[in-house]
């Protein structure tokens, strides 16, 4: 079926004129619909259901969190709401926001005009990131309707410390005899009990779980023509989740000075200019923290580049199967280069606590 034929099932305005790429997404397939006159231009977009295995369950968290939004918006008397919270069209012949032909999922959202995306991380643009991630969980605190898990356990740290140790065990490729690769596991396995610790809170309840973005890049973010934030986007992998996995990916992606995969481990640092922005935004957005929160910030700075070293690690002693390598011990670099953000994170803690406590 034709890109015009899959924009047919859907409840437009105006007629389609051009339907081009939109965007260079690792994730989902984005067009940009164009129409004439004043209707509304629209986002087309193929629904990666390999990785989001309940395409029903993805439309109804996302329409779940933009209806709260709008209500929210609409109660505080904001203006111009459309441009403040995506919204996505119904087909024409049922309330549901995702077309299928049993193999390909795709949902139409209306684009919003003069908006922009950054991919710079600055700290000015940091603390944008950080007061609007922080804002978005904020109104997301009182949601009512029930939240599913896009991605099953995504950034459960104790999983991820399982499926190193079945990659340990099995050693499919007989990785484990190399002296290095020793050397890593010890490293990673004398922090493995403490970087678990959100999952024991959690089971003791002191520790809640949030409806969190869960992949919070300053290039999530909409800003129209005079800076100021629109709108979070890039909703899919909106889940119930610690506060720490919005405020440690940011961290783990912004605050390392080099590249993931860059292989000059010496010069991975923590940046600290970044963390600082970051954190005063969040902390002014995300009103709601309770104490164990707030407290644990640094923890998530650490949890996060520990948590991806071991992802990359369980993956290099498997055979690389999972992540995509340009060149064979790439999940070997990017494993040395993530231990190296975690340990310099780490060594930074004393500092982070004092930074946030100064607020």
């Amino acid at each position: 079926m034709t890109t015009n034929e899959i924009v047919g099932q859907f409840r437009l305005e105006g007629k389609v004129t051009e339907i081009r790429p939109l965007g260079s997404g690792l994730i989902n397939d984005t067009y940009l619909v164009k129409t004439e006159g004043d209707a509304p231009d629209y986002v087309l977009q193929r629904i990666n259901n390999a990785i989001f295995t309940d395409v029903d369950l993805l439309q109804h968290n996302i329409e779940a969190v933009t209806g709260h939004i709008r209500r929210k918006l609409e109660a505080a008397g904001e203006k111009d709401i459309d441009r403040k919270v995506l919204r996505f069209l119904p087909l024409k012949d049922s309330p549901k926001t995702y077309w299928t032909d049993g193999q390909t999922y795709w949902r139409i959202s209306v684009f919003i005009k003069d908006s922009f995306t950054y991919d710079s991380v600055t700290p000015e643009y940091s603390e944008f990131a950080g007061e609007n991630f922080g804002r978005f969980e904020a109104m997301l605190a009182d949601i009512k309707e029930p939240i599913g898990e896009t991605i099953p356990s995504f950034h459960n740290m104790e999983l991820r410390a399982r499926q190193l140790r079945e990659a340990v065990q099995a050693d499919a490729v007989g990785r484990m005899a190399n002296p290095e690769v020793q050397a890593i596991l010890k490293d990673l396995l004398q922090y493995e009990d403490e970087m678990c610790k959100a999952e024991r809170w959690y089971r003791e309840g002191k520790l809640p779980k949030r409806i969190c973005h869960c992949d919070t890049k300053v290039s999530n973010m909409l800003f129209d023509k005079d800076g100021n934030v629109l709108c979070v986007i890039d909703l899919d992998t909106l889940m119930p989740s610690f506060v720490f996995s919005d405020f440690g990916d940011f961290m783990r992606t912004a605050a390392n000075t080099v590249p993931e995969d860059d292989p000059a481990v010496e010069k991975v640092q923590l940046r600290m200019d970044i963390f600082e922005a970051f954190t005063k935004g969040y902390l002014e957005g995300a009103t709601f923290l309770t104490p164990i929160e707030k407290e644990n910030l640094p923890y998530a700075a650490c949890l996060f580049p520990y948590m991806q070293a071991v992802r990359f690690f369980a993956d290099y002693i498997n055979g690389d199967t999972y992540y995509k390598i340009q060149y064979p011990d790439h999940n070997l670099v990017r494993t040395r280069n993530q231990v190296a953000l975690f340990h310099s994170a780490y060594a930074l803690q004393g500092q982070m606590k004092a930074y946030i406590d100064s607020l």
